[in-house]
């Protein structure tokens, strides 16, 4: 789930199509940092929900009571519960939506925040600025070198504004990672305080206990659950990538690319 799992692009249409960058003069100056931004309201939530999860890291108590108000069986009908506890019957369903409901919203923040052109256009410039610096090394002419030096502050400036874009998305997938598995490990908990059989269920042919533990302490719920997150994770990601990508060819009338001929 971080920004390197997402290369390459789905569509290179825009991506080959987005101008080189522009050649920055040393003794350009650079224009004055904005000041007075104002209040964001989509930087707060964000920074807010990170925070929060960091809490709930900190805090069982608080942990399994935020989790808990989103309904944890028949006794505890939450929202989240009514809508697809199922009335706890079928716990691999419910953790199955839940974990298509995690990714979605983690999918959705992470595409708010990330610019896929400019994050592109910064991984092929780092790649051409990689060979041209390991060529000037090789030269061993210090004037060769220094001349690099703007493009490669202008190159780290680019990719360190790429990384902290999507690490806001980060407090998203942050939150809803603790919350959301540790409502699943509340219901299936609560099943099982209710009848220990209602926590067993059926997998390839054998009767699995879902708090039963697979590998040192880690229960076979937690396995089975980030097996359907994983996967959703990057469907989904990649799903909205390509979509923003569409979207902005058509936006900025971005020609095709020609097709080879043999």
């Amino acid at each position: 789930m971080t920004a390197g799992s997402d290369a390459p692009l789905a569509s290179s249409t825009a991506i080959d199509s987005a101008p080189a960058p522009p050649a920055t003069s040393p003794a350009k100056a650079s224009p004055p940092p904005r000041r007075g931004g104002g209040f964001r309201l989509s930087t707060f939530i964000l920074v807010f929900l990170g925070l929060l999860g960091l809490w709930m890291v900190i805090d069982t108590t608080f942990r399994n009571s935020l989790a808990g108000a989103l309904g944890t069986g028949p006794g505890n009908p939450g929202f989240l519960y009514t809508a697809i506890g199922f009335n706890s019957q079928y716990l691999l369903l419910t953790m199955a939506i839940a974990g298509a409901l995690e990714m979605a919203i983690t999918a959705i923040a992470y595409n708010f925040v990330t610019d896929w052109i400019k994050a592109a256009k910064v991984q092929k410039w780092s790649s051409a600025f990689r060979k041209v610096q390991m060529a000037a090394m090789r030269s061993g002419k210090k004037d060769r070198i220094d001349s690099l030096k703007p493009y490669q502050q202008k190159l780290t400036r680019l990719s360190s504004e790429v990384s902290i874009a999507q690490l806001k998305g980060m407090a998203v997938t942050w939150f809803l990672l603790i919350l959301i598995y540790t409502w699943v490990g509340l219901v299936i908990q609560t099943a099982y305080n209710a009848n220990p059989l209602n926590a067993n269920v059926n997998l390839g042919g054998s009767v699995v206990g879902l708090l039963n533990p697979v590998v040192g302490p880690i229960p076979y719920w937690f396995l089975i659950f980030s097996l359907y997150t994983v996967p959703l994770s990057f469907i989904f990601r990649r799903l909205l990538k390509d979509v923003w990508l569409a979207r902005y060819e058509r936006n900025h009338n971005v020609p095709p690319l020609p097709t080879p001929t043999s």
